[in-house]
C-alpha cells in the first residue's frame, strides 16, 4: 500500500508483521516495507478457525497457538520471496486486529506483549479493533470516515488526533441498516403479511416460508439462537431479491437501511471538513441500486462535499500498515486505550 505523503519513513531492519482476527478465522501477513514506505505482504497464513472467546475475553493463548507454529514458515518464505540471505529474521513490529478488541480484548492486552517479546527479542506492538485495521486498510493514514457494512453496521472517522465511532452496538441496539437490521425488518413485514396487519407484504412471507417454514413457528426457532444476528441477516438477500421484483415494502426498507447507513457515516465524518473522506465497505453494499441509490441521496443531503473512494485493502492489508508505520516510526493514527494501543 503507498505511503501518504506525509509519512516520512526510516529504514525498517527486520520484518512486519499484520494479523487479522475475527469470525470467519485468522490471517496473518509478513512484510519488509520498501524505501519508499510501501508495504507489500510477502508471505501469508490463514486459519478457517476463529479465535475463541473465553470468560476472560478474546483468547490469547489459542491466538497464539495458531499464528507462532506457522511463522517459521512465513519468515522463510518471506525471506526467498525478497532474496534474502539466510539467517536468523526478526520482526520489529507487530500489529493485531481483532473483532471485539475494545470489549474483549483484556487477554490479549496481557498476554501478547511478553509472548511476542520472548518468541522475537523487542517489538513494537500495537493492539487494535478490526474497525481500526479496516479503517488503515481502506484509507491509510488520511483523515476521513470508514463504514463497514455487513451483519453488523459500524463507522470509524478520524482527524488524525482523536477517533469517532459510530454505531456497531449490536442488532437488539443499534447496526442500523445492517445485513441483521434489514432482515429483522423483512421479516417483520412477513409477519404482518402473516397476520393481516398493514405493512405486511406476501412476497416477503412467501420467502419467510421458503426460508424457515412455518412462520408461526419462527419465534422460538430464532429467539434461543447465539447466532441470531447472522440468522437475521442470512433474510437480508431475500429482501433485495423481493425488492428487485418491485415490491414496495422490500423497496422502502432498503431505502430506509440506506438513509441509516448514510446517517452513521456522516456521524463518523470529522466535524468541520471541507471535503470529508469516506470509504464505504462490506459485502452489503452489494446488494445494489435499491440500498445505494437512497445512501448516496442522503449522503449528498446531510454530508455535502464529501469525497467518496474506493477502499485500498481490507483489514489484514491495514494491519500490516500499521505495524509498518510502527516500525519507521510514521505512525499517524491515534493511539487509543481500547481502540489502537501502542505497547
Amino acid at each position: 500500500m503507498p505511503p501518504h505523503p506525509a509519512d516520512r519513513a526510516r529504514t525498517v531492519t527486520g520484518w512486519v508483521l499484520g494479523v487479522d482476527s475475527g469470525g470467519s478465522g485468522l490471517r496473518a501477513a509478513l512484510a519488509r516495507p520498501a524505501a519508499d514506505g510501501q508495504v507489500t505482504a510477502a508471505a501469508t497464513f490463514t486459519s478457517r478457525v476463529p479465535v475463541r472467546t473465553a470468560a476472560a475475553g478474546i483468547d490469547a493463548g489459542h491466538l497464539l497457538d495458531q499464528l507462532l507454529p506457522a511463522l517459521p514458515r512465513m519468515l522463510q518464505e518471506a525471506a526467498a520471496a525478497r532474496g534474502a540471505a539466510p539467517g536468523p529474521a526478526t520482526v520489529s513490529a507487530v500489529c493485531v486486529g481483532a473483532a471485539g478488541m475494545a470489549t474483549l480484548g483484556g487477554d490479549l492486552r496481557a498476554t501478547l506483549p511478553g509472548a511476542l517479546a520472548e518468541r522475537f527479542g523487542p517489538v513494537r506492538l500495537a493492539l487494535a479493533a478490526d474497525a481500526v485495521t479496516g479503517y488503515a486498510g481502506a484509507l491509510g493514514q488520511r483523515a476521513g470516515a470508514v463504514v463497514a457494512a455487513g451483519t453488523g453496521m459500524i463507522a470509524l472517522g478520524t482527524d488524525l488526533r482523536e477517533w469517532r465511532r459510530v454505531d456497531g452496538w449490536g442488532h437488539l441496539l443499534g447496526d442500523c441498516g445492517s445485513g441483521a437490521w434489514i432482515g429483522r425488518a423483512g421479516l417483520e413485514a412477513a409477519m404482518r403479511a402473516h397476520d393481516g396487519r398493514p405493512g405486511g407484504s406476501g412476497a416477503l412471507l412467501a420467502a419467510a416460508r421458503e426460508q424457515f417454514g412455518d412462520p408461526g413457528a419462527l419465534p422460538g426457532a430464532l429467539y434461543p439462537r447465539p447466532d441470531r444476528p447472522a440468522v437475521l441477516a442470512s433474510f437480508a438477500p431475500a429482501v433485495a431479491a423481493a425488492a428487485a421484483d418491485r415490491d414496495p415494502v422490500a423497496l422502502a426498507v432498503l431505502g430506509e437501511a440506506g438513509r441509516q447507513i448514510a446517517e452513521t457515516a456522516a456521524a463518523a465524518c470529522p466535524p468541520g471538513a471541507e471535503a470529508p473522506l469516506l470509504a464505504l465497505t462490506g459485502g452489503l453494499l452489494n446488494i445494489g441500486a435499491p440500498l445505494l441509490e437512497p445512501l448516496h441521496a442522503e449522503l449528498a443531503r446531510s454530508l455535502p462535499g464529501h469525497r467518496t473512494v474506493e477502499a485500498a485493502g481490507g483489514p489484514l492489508e491495514g494491519s500490516l500498515l500499521v505495524a509498518a508505520r510502527l516500525a519507521d516510526g510514521a505512525l499517524r493514527l491515534p493511539a487509543d486505550g481500547t481502540l489502537l494501543r501502542l505497547v
